[in-house]
């Protein structure tokens, strides 16, 4: 398909959406709600696809559900490590009240999404990289760890492993009892999982098809891109190392930049890999007759340094690290927006009250994140936008190339960046200007004004998020008297 076709296309698929959008909700019934699934990558950032402006990467089928649906561009993961982002996305409280560092455990009992989908009447499914029972990878290798039955977030079907950073390797189990089971994936593991995930779709089509299906909520969670950066041969096989155009903030040192290179190059890979496997996905929505009643929303639980600034990796608040993908799509998904990009300040506190919404459900009062949907937006007075968003590292996991101090940061909608340690500041950067972060302005007295503002709204996140963490005086140091 040329680009003309393609955007001749998905203008045709927002138009017929937004039209059908026009009528959401008016049968509020359970048989009648929308089914939707999350698809969700590890250490993917935002600046990996296709549609948001890498040169490098080849993503025809997120491209083209970002086309149709809604692109945040400016997404962030709160907490930029794959154990605290887990359990805020299940269950939309912020790391230092749920999961607050790599390691940790989701609370036993804790409610999480699947719960308040099953209350409401959904099936509920989970397929995947877990890793938040709390396994303490010291202590030797989580690939075959067992997540107990009631440390798998109350999924009526869970089949998915804790962690592991081995592809090829990738064992999976569920059940209980008599019905537990474990046995190796058979290929790369984000191929076999999406197998198993088609094969949910079509049993939960068959279901649907019978008129006494469920509506469901799916959720197929991979490991890559993480690292090690490896792909099946026929995506590793295209890309040249050497011909990749790196970042404008990866330093100009000849160490660095081959080693930039040689990561991205299967980087990309896996994300080539990913967006196949996600086309399966779509295809099989359409062979069972329900791409047109399903959401579908595309994320990561953080991104990757991969040397830009010098650094690799995760958990620092750089825009590689913490800015993802947040695409949402498929069935009547940007009802009240328009297709298109937005700006928003999507983050992962946000992601089950807004799948829930999208759902026609209202998120329970203790998840403390935001409703984006157009649920939201339909009501008299609806929830303003935030002005900005709250970022954090509570427990540092201490892992080499990553940041081993607690921070507490902020986003804002008019584009400034503040990140301080305990009583100290550290960073801040005016995006629209330096959208690199190239110059820290953190120390900078010309912007004495600005960084008050910003320690000041900082200090009321903390106040609303129920934190303790001690943000510096906007007054400090106090100023020369003449």
């Amino acid at each position: 398909m040329n680009r003309r076709d393609f955007l001749v296309q998905s203008s045709q698929l927002a138009a017929a959406s937004a039209l059908s959008g026009r009528q959401m909700f008016a049968d509020d019934t359970p048989e009648a709600r929308p089914n939707i699934i999350w698809l969700i990558a590890d250490q993917w950032r935002a600046q990996a696809v296709g549609v948001n402006g890498d040169p490098n990467v080849l993503t025809p089928n997120v491209d083209r559900l970002a086309t149709a649906g809604v692109n945040f561009q400016m997404a962030r993961s709160n907490f930029p490590v794959c154990v605290p982002f887990r359990g805020t996305m299940l269950t939309g409280i912020y790391s230092h009240l749920m999961v607050p560092g790599h390691d940790y455990p989701l609370p036993k009992g804790q409610k999480t999404i699947a719960d308040v989908f099953n209350d409401a009447g959904y099936h509920t499914g989970y397929f995947g990289k877990w890793h938040l029972d709390g396994f303490c990878e010291r202590y030797g290798s989580p690939v075959k760890n067992i997540v107990p039955p009631d440390q798998r977030g109350n999924f009526q079907t869970w089949l998915g492993y804790e962690n592991n950073n081995s592809q090829w390797d990738t064992w999976v189990h569920g059940g209980s009892g008599k019905n537990a089971f474990q046995y190796k994936l058979p290929g790369y593991e984000t191929d076999s999982l999406t197998d198993l995930f088609i094969k949910h779709i079509e049993e939960r089509g068959a279901d649907l098809k019978t008129g006494k299906g469920k509506p469901f909520f799916g959720v197929l969670s991979i490991q890559p891109p993480h690292n090690p950066y490896m792909a099946p041969a026929r995506f590793m096989g295209r890309l040249n190392a050497e011909q990749l155009r790196l970042r404008a903030n990866v330093p100009p040192y000849p160490k660095v930049e081959e080693e930039a290179r040689q990561q991205l190059a299967g980087y990309y890979a896996q994300i080539e890999n990913w967006d196949w496997n996600i086309g399966r996905v779509v295809d099989a929505l359409n062979q069972q007759g329900i791409y047109s009643n399903t959401h579908i929303m595309i994320f990561a639980d953080h991104g990757n340094m991969l040397g830009s600034h010098g650094q690799w990796l995760k958990e620092n608040p750089y825009e590689e690290s913490s800015r993802t993908p947040m695409i949402v799509s498929g069935y009547r998904a940007f009802y009240g927006y328009g297709a298109g990009t937005r700006d928003t300040l999507f983050s992962t506190v946000d992601i089950a009250p807004t799948t829930l919404g999208l759902c026609g459900l209202t998120p329970p009062n203790w998840m403390q994140g935001h409703d984006y949907s157009s649920r939201r937006l339909l009501s008299k007075p609806h929830q303003p936008d935030p002005d900005s968003m709250y970022m954090e590292v509570v427990a540092p996991s201490m892992h080499a190339d990553s940041i081993d101090e607690p921070y507490r940061g902020l986003v804002t909608q008019d584009g400034w960046k503040y990140v301080c340690f305990h009583n100290q500041s550290w960073l801040m950067f005016n995006l629209n200007e330096d959208p690199y972060e190239l110059t820290n302005l953190a120390f900078n007295t010309k912007y004495n004004k600005e960084r008050a503002a910003l320690i000041n709204r900082l200090k009321q996140w903390v106040v609303d998020t129920k934190d303790t963490f001690v943000v510096p005086d906007p007054n400090y140091p106090p100023r020369a008297r003449c």
